[in-house]
């Protein structure tokens, strides 16, 4: 399978300036412009192929849409030990939020355990979108009913000057504030999160429809 020119093939013009206007850490060159359910079907049909394996070897890849394909192999991959040997392999490749944000292994939700060390490895890296993932992955899989009032002092705790980074932080809270909020309010009122990311938060919740509004009156009195 040439999986360049199986791309090509999917490719939308519109789409793919559209997409460089909402990835500014991408060099628009690298985007061809494949609209997401295309590349899950062609994820789906590829990981049933002896090339899957050489595609997931070959890093870097050259393009965006080559990067979201690998992210959503692993997100399928059935075998825990082995997707996460490969994760670790690709995070230091993934360049942009789309790419990290759109990558969510479902097997990871089987093994909450073992997740949560790799976890905070990711959250303690230097890389803005490793750490991102491991965020994303506390989010996703750890606010309901795996919840432990000390993972939000694992975020609460994380200081950066990357703007990718404190997105996340601050959309956790603001998930967290949705689904914990007894837990999350403390940190928020005691202005744990550095200022930017303090307000942040405060605005995705407010804009949330899972906070209430009688939350949302007290978050905004705390801006």
């Amino acid at each position: 399978m040439d999986i360049h020119a199986r791309l090509i093939e999917l490719q939308d013009a519109g789409y793919r300036d559209f997409q460089a206007r909402l990835l500014p850490t991408v060099d628009p060159k690298t985007i061809i412009g494949v609209r997401t359910p295309a590349l899950r079907a062609l994820a789906r049909e590829l990981a049933k192929t002896p090339e899957a394996a050489a595609f997931l070897a070959e890093l870097p890849h050259a393009t965006f849409e080559e990067n979201n394909l690998h992210g959503f192999i692993l997100s399928g991959m059935k075998d825990y030990r082995a997707c996460l040997e490969a994760v670790d392999r690709f995070l230091p490749y993934v360049d942009n939020w789309a790419t990290c944000d759109q990558m969510s292994p479902k097997v990871f939700g089987r093994h909450p355990q073992e997740l949560l060390p790799e976890i905070r490895r990711w959250m303690a890296s230097s890389h803005t979108y490793t750490i991102r993932f491991g965020i994303g992955m506390l989010m996703s899989h750890y606010l309901d009913e795996r919840f432990d009032p000390a993972q939000l002092e694992w975020v609460a705790g994380l200081r950066s000057e990357e703007y990718y980074v404190n997105m996340m932080i601050a959309w956790y809270f603001a998930t967290a504030l949705a689904k914990q909020y007894d837990a999350a309010l403390p940190l928020i009122q005691s202005r744990r999160l550095a200022p930017w990311t303090h307000a942040k938060a405060i605005q995705k919740a407010v804009e949330s429809c899972r906070v209430s509004e009688e939350h949302k009156q007290a978050l905004r009195a705390m801006k």
